[in-house]
């Protein structure tokens, strides 16, 4: 057999549409568009422009079919948490972005009705405040007309086929899935008066849903036979899948705008001390918990270069970059979830505040602020990493690094430096590529469980190793 699927990919900066081919074993991937994700800030707050990634996402499809005129099936994912309102199959209003300042109002509300100790048993869930169950609580009036909510992924598939379905694992971090029964939450919802009418029914990964409207097909001049199938449409649950690793004595990185930092379980760890250390329990393709802390990510870095930018001074990361790794003096390490660093804004500000803050030097050029940022998330990365070890009561050898910061060698290796272990990094592309392995498999182009996949990714991505050359 030899399929093509094309895998939606959205990220939080960027989407793609990218193209896997299948023959027999081996596959290749081949990115057919790429485009912006650029959020909008409106009188009511930030939301994202979910109209302008849909018309790219069609396009991007269009472009797909037109290579491979007999592609066989579509998945997407993309982040987590966000959803649209549907009223009679309408989107009613524009969905929000996750960093929209309404989320602490929402948090507020629902913590004053069911505390934080009482919903991680029931969730499992690190806390955020722009988890889904904290922004319906900030809904206005919207949500009393809603008939149904449907996270990005599901937004786009019933935009490209109807279908009204929230994927597992994706609705896992809305906080209203019972993380012991894997089930809606629907007395939960009803304590924090969220309509239970507007969760759909939930999916796994790896189901075939059917095939496009027959407009949509006509746009795309798509063949009959390409069916919508689900992936793991929350970007991290298909990063994991792709991960080469053998989970039983690894950790995870999935790096990029966010570091997911964690280790694969059977069962939810749902102790004090997870809930105390901030880790949450997702769900995984093939019913696998991600069990990992949220860490903030490279954002730091690109909300930096963004600002610099906005100075009026081109930045060229790559060079920055290499000075930053030539810095011979300390730099300061700081706590990257620190609240501050949420919103977007001036980034080499908010960390010299809190160096001030904190009694602590502040960088005195582009180069050691770089450097700064990138000791800070390795620090935070191998605080992750042990703690991780340590809840799960598990030995960890090795991290592996995927995604964007895979690139990143200066981070690898302060990774490798200040955990003490080594890191291997790549595939840069893992969520894509996680997302065409589970097409595949639905397809029955590729057989097994994450077990066997795993090491053809290994086989055709061979990761780069860092070891660590001086304590953390």
């Amino acid at each position: 057999m030899s399929s093509v699927v094309a895998a939606v990919d959205l990220g939080a900066t960027s989407g793609r549409v990218i193209l896997g081919r299948f023959d027999g074993p081996s596959f290749a991937l081949s990115t057919v568009h790429r485009f912006a994700n650029t959020p909008v800030e409106t009188s009511d707050g930030l939301h994202w422009n979910i109209l302008e990634l849909y018309r790219n996402v069609v396009h991007g499809l269009g472009l797909a079919v037109r290579e491979e005129p007999g592609l066989a099936s579509i998945g997407i994912d993309s982040w987590g948490c966000d959803y649209a309102l549907m009223h009679g199959g309408r989107m009613v209003g524009t969905p929000y972005h996750y960093r929209d300042r309404r989320c602490e109002a929402g948090a507020r509300t629902v913590h004053g009705t069911v505390t934080p100790q009482q919903l991680y048993p029931r969730n499992g869930l690190q806390y955020l405040p722009f988890n889904t169950l904290y922004q319906l609580a900030a809904e206005d009036d919207l949500l009393a007309s809603a008939d149904a909510m449907l996270l990005i992924p599901d937004l786009l598939a019933y935009w490209l086929g109807g279908y009204q379905i929230c994927e597992a694992t994706n609705a896992s971090t809305t906080g209203l899935v019972d993380v012991r029964t894997r089930e809606w939450d629907t007395d939960l919802a009803g304590r924090l008066n969220l309509p239970s009418r507007i969760l759909q029914p939930l999916t796994e990964p790896g189901t075939s849903l059917g095939g496009l409207r027959p407009a949509v097909a006509k746009e795309l001049s798509a063949p009959g036979s390409l069916a919508l199938t689900t992936v793991g449409s929350h970007d991290t649950a298909s990063a994991v899948v792709a991960m080469p690793m053998d989970a039983g004595d690894a950790a995870y990185i999935s790096c990029g705008t966010w570091g997911l930092v964690g280790v694969e379980v059977e069962q939810p760890v749902l102790s004090d001390e997870a809930r105390g250390a901030r880790f949450t329990n997702e769900r995984g393709v093939d019913q696998r918990i991600r069990f990992l802390h949220n860490v903030m990510g490279l954002w730091l870095l690109s909300e930096a270069i963004r600002q610099w930018e906005r100075d009026g001074d081109a930045i060229d990361l790559p060079a920055l970059v290499a000075q930053a790794g030539d810095v011979g003096e300390p730099v300061p390490v700081f706590d990257v979830d620190d609240a501050r660093f949420m919103a977007a804004g001036d980034m080499p500000k908010r960390v010299a505040e809190y160096c001030r803050d904190f009694g602590l030097p502040t960088p005195d050029s582009r180069p050691a602020m770089v450097r700064c940022i990138l000791e800070s998330l390795a620090e935070a990365f191998a605080r992750s990493v042990d703690r991780a070890a340590e809840l799960t009561r598990r030995r960890v050898d090795v991290i592996h690094i995927v995604g964007g910061g895979s690139q990143n060698r200066l981070l690898c290796q302060l990774t490798a430096d200040r955990s003490g272990k080594p890191v291997l990094a790549g595939p840069v592309e893992a969520t894509a590529l996680g997302n065409v392995l589970i097409q595949a498999r639905a397809l029955g182009e590729i057989h097994g469980d994450l077990e066997a996949l795993r090491p053809m990714v290994a086989a055709m991505n061979e990761p780069v190793r860092y070891l660590p050359q001086r304590a953390g």
